[in-house]
């Protein structure tokens, strides 16, 4: 892609000039994993579609995206104004020259990015090069890459919390320090310039060093992408878009504060939420799905949100801050205010914290049982241990637990065939003498066995699963995810005919739980 003939480039110079630009070969780029994900053309537009279009005929309006990586941003707007402004500049070289000079504006992620940006917004590699369909005096042109280091402190960079231990590895290998999060002041990379408009796709997360790699996973993660939305606030635009991950309405591990702040910011005008983010990257499994947001600096009000799901759209005002957590669905939204209107405990309040009796995941007991042992259940499977080893809940030790798998049934936001989820992969009632690890979350314990299985039949609901499917935007589940399930009286068994009647759903919203979680045998 970035070694291009000369020929190439001229034609590829020639193309635009008769206005035959085809945009799909950015739809050819893989993507390289899911921490920076590539935008298909597609996407950029509808992103470009929620700003008003009239910036497009303003020949002062200024464009920035701060993490640009094919440059299908800095393209597609490089379009819209070349049409926007035919009548306000006739001569189509001297428009050109004008937006690519005054209006559009790039920082790379990578030199290999910085490449392809120019290569697509340019149609050379090289700004200055004399297959550029407009002349700037340095390489860069208005796309700028610096190769820069991280700012080590205590083991940690201090800007994107990097480790050390992992990114400290050399000049010959990729940093992964972004330009643009790297500062305390990011004006210093286009001096006296104000953007009226932000946009992009920023990097989504940077490995720890922690967690196991597998072909599926990366291992143990922190995210990134909070960073560049408030880093981008900082300068000031009028209007900033970008796509980011959805797991921030839940919050979670360094994004409790981003979220927050994102649900008391009334200045969002818009929210398009896509569940699956294979409907919105296809082939990209990001866990809890993706969002694109378009935040105005002068709206203040209720928020569109826009959620697809199974290829279905549901749309809604609301404000974002009806709960600690947002709620991706307006249907789930009455639901759940008919839930908290009972106000009966939640299971948040008795659901144990992770690693109920001491043992992490990985740890295993003996394979032969001795006379004072009870089982371990753990990830792979039954071991033996002796009851002075369990350090936390030992008075649980005699009683029978309720245990669930930590790890849902599908990716987080990932559905069937079918467009359902299961949610629940694994349920299961321990005896007295049998415990577990970290692998599982202890729901609950009990004197009678009949108790526990009662609460059983309740976690198999699909009204259960529904609301535990609400907030969950993670593949782990976590205690927290239980704000919204409601206790139950456990003396008897639970359908979800029972709690359809006594939380007085109605038959639209039995139809959208139904549609949504799948039985559970």
């Amino acid at each position: 892609m970035i070694q291009n003939s000369q020929d190439n480039e001229a034609s590829h110079k020639g193309e635009v000039g008769r206005g035959l630009y085809n945009p799909d070969v950015l739809n050819c780029i893989a993507n390289l994993s899911n921490d920076e994900v590539f935008t298909p053309p597609e996407l950029a537009n509808k992103v470009l579609d929620l700003l008003p279009q009239e910036l497009f005929s303003n020949p002062n309006t200024t464009f920035l995206d701060p993490f640009t990586k094919s440059g299908v941003f800095l393209r597609e707007i490089v379009k819209r104004l070349d049409r926007g402004l035919e009548a306000k500049i006739p001569d189509r070289q001297e428009r050109i020259d004008h937006i690519l000079h005054k209006q559009v504006f790039g920082i790379a992620i990578t030199e290999l990015t910085s490449l392809l940006a120019r290569r697509s917004v340019y149609c050379s590699k090289k700004a200055n090069s004399k297959f550029s369909i407009s002349k700037f005096d340095t390489e860069s042109g208005n796309i700028i890459y610096k190769n820069i280091k991280h700012t080590w402190e205590n083991g940690k960079c201090k800007f994107c919390g990097a480790s050390q231990s992992v990114y400290d590895r050399g000049s010959e290998a990729e940093q992964y320090a972004y330009m643009f999060i790297h500062t305390n002041n990011p004006n210093i990379f286009f001096p006296n310039m104000k953007f009226d408009v932000i946009v992009g796709n920023p990097p989504y997360q940077m490995s720890d060093g922690g967690g196991m790699q597998t072909e599926s996973s990366s291992g143990s993660a922190i995210p990134l992408y909070q960073k560049f939305v408030t880093q981008a606030k900082q300068l000031g635009p009028k209007y900033l878009c970008m796509i980011i991950p959805s797991r921030w309405f839940s919050g979670g591990r360094g994004l409790d504060a981003f979220r927050d702040e994102m649900l008391r910011d009334s200045r969002i005008a818009n929210i398009v939420d896509y569940s699956d983010s294979r409907e919105c990257f296809p082939g990209v499994d990001i866990a809890g799905g993706v969002c694109y947001f378009m935040w105005n600096r002068e709206y203040a009000g209720l928020c569109q949100v826009t959620n697809i799901e199974n290829s279905k759209t549901y749309q809604s005002k609301r404000f974002l801050n009806e709960f600690p957590v947002f709620v991706r669905h307006a249907i789930a939204v009455d639901i759940i205010k008919k839930v908290l209107s009972k106000r009966e405990r939640m299971m948040d309040e008795v659901v144990y914290s992770s690693k109920p009796f001491g043992f992490r995941s990985f740890e295993t007991g003996h394979k032969q049982k001795k006379l004072s042992d009870i089982e371990l259940l753990g990830s792979s499977g039954i071991t033996y241990v002796d009851k002075k080893e369990v350090s936390t809940n030992s008075h649980l030790i005699d009683k029978y637990k309720v245990i669930m798998s930590k790890a849902s049934a599908e990716h987080a936001g990932q559905t069937d065939n079918e467009g359902r989820k299961r949610i629940v992969s694994r349920i299961e009632v321990l005896s007295p003498n049998q415990i577990c690890s970290e692998t599982y979350l202890l729901l609950s314990s009990f004197e009678i066995k009949e108790r526990a299985e009662n609460m059983v039949s309740y976690v198999k609901t699909r009204f259960f699963r529904f609301l535990l499917s609400t907030i969950l935007l993670t593949q782990n589940i976590a205690k927290d995810k239980y704000q919204f399930v409601p206790l139950q009286d456990f003396s008897h068994p639970w359908t979800d005919e029972m709690l359809y009647k006594k939380y007085g759903l109605t038959q639209e919203e039995i139809a959208f739980i139904e549609s949504m979680i799948r039985p559970m045998e």
